[in-house]
């Protein structure tokens, strides 16, 4: 197939997918309803999986200088520290999966796809274009935004998260439960932190009724806070939320003196909270013209560190898909059933490990981890995926 694609959403997604399709060989235009380009103050981690995709378009170099490559994922109890788990990620997922596994800020990778993107054309991103429908024929697709334009193109991907108009009009409204659990975000310059601190690893800390993860950001400078609490106190789902420090110290009262340390010297003033929503799988998210890609296809919980990752992988077999098939019809139909079994199962197992970092007590959180080995089970099928090599059946 060749033609022009039209995608809705500039966020790490759409990014990620136009580079990959403009590498292909496709005319891509991106569509921002936002005025400028920004992410949040948050962390993001991409492992293998993903990280193929961003070397082949040639982003390896920068994405490992502003990034961390983890010693280890750790699994700690929420008091006390002890150690229930820990699998190597530094040299030996890159030996296991032939790319590393890096954490970064997410405005950093945000701005590293954006450059990326307009290197390749620079007119492709469009600001300023909310998305209010679209329009399929036999043999096109427009896209109608509320500033009046249309652009009109061969395949309309929707890349536009959580609330995606294309997701509302391809399956209609899907219900979201709150799970019952809160996520506050928390960012802290290391220089405020005592040496030493934490070590460069992936730490959780799991207790009843909550888990934190904790991870260093722009080649060390920051920790990256990421506190779950299970709470009534519904909030919007927004990651722009403030809520009182005070309220974020109480919640994680009596947790291990890291986490303590972490919440004393954040900024009392940015301290961001939103509510977690659960949202089941679907088994069909295209159209014969339009189709899906990242959260607005198979929204996950943060749970499993794939929310991202999922979106590169759509956006790199996509590209495959339109380059191996003769009409947009058929390769949307070997995108959708190359995707659809893999995505339901990160977002299956990352609802299950909520139910694993969230154990009654502590006993239960020894047992669970005697018996079950993270890592194993990861390496096995979720980092082991290549989305640039996998077959395509």
């Amino acid at each position: 197939m060749t033609g022009k694609i039209i995608i809705a959403g500039a966020g790490l997604g759409g990014l990620a997918a136009a580079s990959s399709l403009m590498k292909a060989g496709f005319e891509v235009e991106v569509y921002e309803q936002s005025p400028q380009l920004a992410e949040v103050g948050a962390g993001i981690q991409i492992s293998a999986n993903a990280f193929h995709v961003l070397r082949d378009l040639g982003l390896a170099d920068e994405l490992l200088r502003v990034g961390v490559r983890p010693g280890a994922y750790v699994f700690r109890l929420h008091d006390t520290g002890e150690e229930l788990q820990r699998f190597e990620l530094a040299r030996d997922h890159e030996e296991k999966h032939g790319a590393p596994y890096v954490q970064m800020h997410r405005a950093d990778f945000h701005e590293i796809l954006a450059a990326r993107a307009r290197a390749a054309r620079s007119d492709v991103i469009r600001l300023n274009h909310r998305l209010e429908s679209f329009v399929e024929t036999h043999d096109h697709v427009e896209a109608r935004f509320s500033n009046g334009h249309v652009a009109r193109g061969d395949l309309l991907i929707g890349a536009d998260g959580l609330k995606s108009v294309v997701r509302k009009q391809i399956v209609g409204e899907t219900p979201a439960t709150y799970t019952g659990d809160g996520a506050w975000r928390l960012l802290v310059p290391v220089e405020r932190l005592p040496k030493p601190f934490l070590e460069p690893v992936m730490s959780v800390f799991m207790g009843p009724g909550g888990h934190a993860v904790c991870y260093y950001l722009r080649a060390g400078a920051l920790l990256n806070f990421v506190g779950i609490i299970e709470t009534d106190d519904i909030s919007e789902e927004s990651w722009t939320l403030k809520l009182p420090w005070e309220k974020l110290k109480a919640d994680f009262a009596g947790w291990h003196p890291a986490i303590q340390t972490i919440i004393d010297r954040g900024d009392h003033d940015q301290c961001f909270r939103w509510s977690l929503h659960n949202r089941p799988p679907i088994r069909k998210w295209s159209t014969g013209r339009a189709t899906l890609l990242g959260d607005s296809a198979h929204p996950s919980l943060p749970y499993l560190a794939q929310g991202a990752v999922m979106a590169i992988e759509d956006g790199a077999v996509l590209a495959r898909a339109l380059k191996m098939t003769g009409s947009v019809g058929d390769a949307l139909s070997l995108y959708e059933r190359n995707r659809v079994d893999r995505t339901a199962r990160i977002v299956e197992q990352s609802t299950f490990n909520r139910k694993l970092f969230h154990l009654p007590s502590v006993q239960a959180m020894r047992d669970a981890f005697s018996t079950r080995d993270e890592g194993e089970d990861r390496n096995k099928w979720l980092y082991s995926y290549n989305p640039l090599t996998v077959d395509l059946i």
